[in-house]
């Protein structure tokens, strides 16, 4: 289910943790702080449709299953319904592509693979866009800095900042 965009400013779509959100062009999708989570925008460059997810984690749990969640939270729940979302637009498969970034290790000094949330998810989105043979057109993910991202659908451009870099166009 697409959550409702309460944080819209003219063209502007705000996705917040664990949102899913559907655009056209000129919608630009705002993600913003992101760490271990990564934002997935699965988008047909030919129909300037787009959907983001800012998932936070790579599974959902068992106990979750049946219960209402948001979207996107989870990896394993948002690449299919992003898909689902996209057909429902008369979007095929064939012409959707992915972009994303995030999936940082926030707590480097920690050897903990419970801390090791961010290559996870990175492992988890893009496994399962293996398996839906969903090309990745472009990614920025790991390292130990924080993100924010911004997606233009007009020009299926991905624009990242981390900390203390310049921004990057993908």
């Amino acid at each position: 289910m697409i959550e409702k965009i309460l944080n819209r400013q003219e063209n502007s779509l705000y996705v917040g943790m664990g949102d899913l959100v559907m655009g056209s062009s000129p919608d630009v999708f705002i993600c913003l702080g992101l760490g271990s989570c990564i934002a997935l925008v699965i988008y047909s460059p030919k129909r300037k449709l787009a959907a983001m997810a800012h998932i936070m984690l790579p599974k959902s749990p068992n106990s979750e299953k049946g219960k209402p969640f948001k979207a996107g939270k989870f990896a394993d729940r948002a690449v299919p319904e992003m898909l689902d979302i996209l057909e429902k637009e008369g979007v095929a498969r064939s012409e959707v592509r992915a972009k994303l970034a995030g999936g940082a290790r926030m707590f480097a000094f920690s050897p903990s693979p419970m801390i090791a949330i961010g290559e996870q998810n990175i492992f988890k989105v893009t496994d399962l866009l293996g398996q839906y043979s969903i090309p990745i057109e472009a990614c920025d993910t790991g390292g130990n800095k924080g993100r924010s991202i911004t997606f233009h659908t007009e020009t299926c451009a991905l624009e990242v900042r981390v900390m203390g870099e310049r921004t990057k166009t993908l």
